[in-house]
Formats: structure tokens, C-alpha cells, sequence
């Protein structure tokens, strides 16, 4: 089913502006591989962090776990084999709140531990 979208947002009270407010993460992940554990996990941590930000998931193709903000693609799993440290992606949400640029997340925890 590719192409299916889900989106979480939640609204801010009246006249109060939210920290991330104004952001839009996309999350394109592959869901046969087991990735939507970690998007539910990635996803809640940053609206603990930024409870305004609207966060949408899009099912990918295989070994996909690519994050966007604001458009700009921030992380690609295809790129750097593994899936992004969640202090990393929350500063660069704090970067695009306060409007400065973007890079690229280059650092990213291994997918599994073999034991």
C-alpha cells in the first residue's frame, strides 16, 4: 500500500505559538523491514520535544528511513545505513524553527547489535 499517509498535529491553545510550530517533518520509511517501531519511537520523542510539529509518515520502499523537513531531506537510512540519533534530529528542528539552514545528519546509530 505505498502511498499511505498518516499525520499527527496537534493544535496550540489560542494566541500561544508552540516551539516547532511552522515545521513539517515527513517520514518515509519501509514498513516490511520493521521500521515503524522506530518511526513511532523518533515521532514521539519529538513531540515530546516539539508537541505544535506535525509529523507525516509515508510507507517507503525497501531499507527506506528517510526524514525531510520542511522538505529539505535531513537523513537517508540508503545513505548512511543506519537510523538517526534523536538529539541530532531535534537540533535540526530547533534549526528550522529558528529559520537557519539545514544540514544534513551524517552521524546514525547502527540498525541492529549482533551479540
Amino acid at each position: 500500500m505505498s502511498g499511505d499517509t498518516g499525520t499527527t498535529s496537534v493544535a496550540p491553545s489560542p494566541g500561544e505559538t508552540e516551539p516547532g510550530r511552522g515545521v513539517r517533518i515527513v517520514v518515509e520509511y519501509c514498513e516490511p523491514c520493521g521500521f515503524e517501531a522506530t518511526y513511532l519511537e523518533l515521532a514521539s520523542a519529538v513531540k515530546e520535544q516539539y508537541p505544535g510539529i506535525e509529523i507525516e509518515s509515508r510507507l517507503g520502499g525497501t531499507g527506506a528511513f528517510e526524514i525531510e523537513i520542511n522538505g529539505q531531506l535531513v537523513f537517508s537510512k540508503l545513505e548512511n545505513g543506519g537510523f538517526p540519533y534523536e538529539k541530532d534530529l531535534i537540533e535540526a528542528i530547533r534549526r528550522a524553527s529558528n529559520g537557519e539552514p539545514l544540514e544534513k545528519i551524517t552521524n546514525s546509530r547502527p540498525p541492529c547489535v549482533i551479540l
